[in-house]
């Protein structure tokens, strides 16, 4: 599941296949390479999305850093409705990914990921509140908020810088000081986490991940539905506002034309699993999350404090991204579970995390096209 900015990526090794089959094509087609955009515009673009909070912005601001969340495939499955003192956030159900995400849980928790970007940034704008879920109808979050002092915190700060890099990390360990401090930013009432620090736990760990990815791999339904969200060039990835950028994970940018079709050629359980077991390997840690109820707002919970935790990994100079199969696989998550010592439990979420450079981020759509009237 490419979650938050995350997810499956195609191997850049593989991808290249000997440099031979792109050097072809871009004889070919010069003219179609050209058309891609450039990073330079993409780079800037992006950095306009996520400027630094505007102070006099108000709860259109607060919505634009609500945006900057982690997400399930960068669907960005939230609508915004904007009254007086009150924020809603509104599911987005024509974002879904049935595939991957049955239950919507991937969904819901994607809306409580932007509700903790949204809390910290109304406190800095001076609106201060409490939200709490509608379990009946559409599922809503409602977001009321009262005039306060502004109140700026590292976190919020965080929150522009904060992704999830889809790459190898350096290896080094977190200091246990470190680890107390990611831990009580993630505290949340009503979700339990546990942090594997220790090799063989990471091991186990990437067990399950291989296993959960080969599993996946091996449905054409997960397949095709992630590859209607790939954006393999700067201009698609800016044309759509949404989904995965090849170089948000460290991929080469391409035509769409071929990246379609390479996609389909290259994008292998085998190499998919080797990268994974790199990154595992690379990364200092692994956190799981798991809400003390699987329902709606147990899941909205859930990502307010996975979200609460990346801001804190960037707060500290850190990377996180989620390795999140042994979730979506359903027969995987007995087994974490145990790992985790949550018998019975359903896990929620897995990020590993760890020291690293940074990649490109990933685009958002415009807050218009989130806000309804």
């Amino acid at each position: 599941m490419c979650f938050g900015d995350t997810g499956q990526a195609v191997n850049r090794r593989a991808i290249l296949v000997g440099g031979g089959a792109v050097a072809l094509a871009s004889g070919m087609a010069g003219a179609s390479f050209a058309s891609m955009g450039t990073m330079q515009g993409y780079v800037h673009a992006v950095a306009a999305q996520r400027a630094a909070l505007a102070p006099h912005g108000g709860a259109r601001e607060a919505v634009r850093f609500a945006t900057l969340a982690a997400n399930g495939h960068n669907t960005q499955p939230w609508r915004f409705r904007i009254a007086p003192n009150v924020i809603r956030i509104v599911p987005d159900m024509a974002r879904r990914t049935p595939v991957v995400d049955e239950d919507d849980h991937h969904l819901y928790v994607s809306l409580g990921c932007a509700l903790e970007n949204m809390s910290l940034a109304a406190a800095a704008l001076g609106m201060p509140g409490e939200a709490h879920f509608e379990a009946s109808g559409e599922g809503a979050i409602v977001y009321e908020h009262v005039a306060g002092a502004p109140r700026r915190t590292d976190l919020c700060n965080a929150i522009p810088h904060r992704q999830s890099a889809r790459n190898e990390y350096d290896g080094r360990a977190v200091s246990a000081v470190d680890l107390t401090r990611l831990a009580s930013a993630a505290a949340i009432p009503g979700v339990d986490i546990v942090v594997f620090s220790e090799r063989a736990q990471i091991d186990r760990v990437r067990e399950l991940v291989v296993a959960g990815n080969s599993a996946q791999m091996s449905d054409r339904a997960f397949v095709g539905e992630l590859k209607t969200w790939m954006r393999f060039n700067p201009r698609a990835a800016l044309a759509h506002g949404d989904g995965l950028f090849s170089a948000a994970s460290g991929n080469p940018t391409l035509p769409t034309w071929l990246g379609a079709p390479l996609f389909d050629l290259v994008f292998t359980a085998g190499a998919e699993n080797d990268k994974y077991a790199r990154q595992l390997a690379s990364s200092s840690g692994v956190i799981v999350f798991s809400g003390r109820n699987a329902d709606r707002r147990h899941w909205v919970d859930v990502g307010r404090s996975c979200q609460r935790f990346a801001l804190q990994a960037t707060v500290l100079g850190m990377k996180a991204a989620f390795i999140n199969q042994p979730v979506e696989v359903p027969a995987l998550r007995k087994e974490l579970a145990a790992l985790a010592g949550m018998p019975g439990r359903r896990p929620d979420l897995v990020m590993r995390f760890g020291y690293g450079p940074s990649l490109p981020m990933s685009p958002r759509r415009p807050i218009d096209a989130v806000i309804e009237a």
